[in-house]
């Protein structure tokens, strides 16, 4: 699919206001409504745009303790990778999780819970439960200047 500067100047939008109206997203990007619906219907269908989320205050949630955990596996195996993946997948308190390279560990987590001892149970009771974890190093975040959620397109 290609992607022309009426349809970056959509994306754009749509990064920083998800719930504008179609009328106010043509009339941001100069189209007229219908071309401009269009444009984000095929957007969505080419899975260029993934989905509409709201962006929520952690702290205003009691979710005051965001950590990087990086995770280190015993076997280097489709099956052991899956398995993990899987199961990580069922923690609400991991926003993110990537597997990474140019580091000893395997995975990088992003995790939010409410403090430092529900972060304890979270570790001993659910991550060093997974199959196959042989390794844990914390980092926890003091704060974050920049927090962004959108791809320069």
């Amino acid at each position: 699919m290609t992607i022309d500067p009426f349809d970056r100047a959509i994306l754009q939008r749509l990064q920083r206001d998800g719930r504008i109206s179609n009328q106010d997203l043509a009339e941001a990007v100069n189209l007229s409504p219908s071309p401009c619906l269009r444009r984000v219907r095929r957007l969505e269908e080419e899975g260029i745009i993934e989905g509409y989320s709201a962006r929520l205050n952690a702290r205003k949630l009691d979710l005051k303790l965001m950590a990087l955990i990086q995770i280190s596996m015993d076997r280097h195996t489709p099956e052991r990778f899956a398995r993990f993946e899987e199961t990580i997948a069922n923690y609400p308190e991991v926003l993110e999780c990537h597997l990474i390279t140019g580091q000893t560990a395997d995975y990088q987590l992003k995790v939010v819970v409410e403090d430092m001892d529900a972060y304890q149970q979270f570790l001993l009771n659910k991550i060093t439960r997974i199959e196959g974890v042989s390794g844990v190093h914390s980092s926890f975040v003091l704060k974050s200047p920049i927090n962004g959620t959108a791809l320069p397109v």
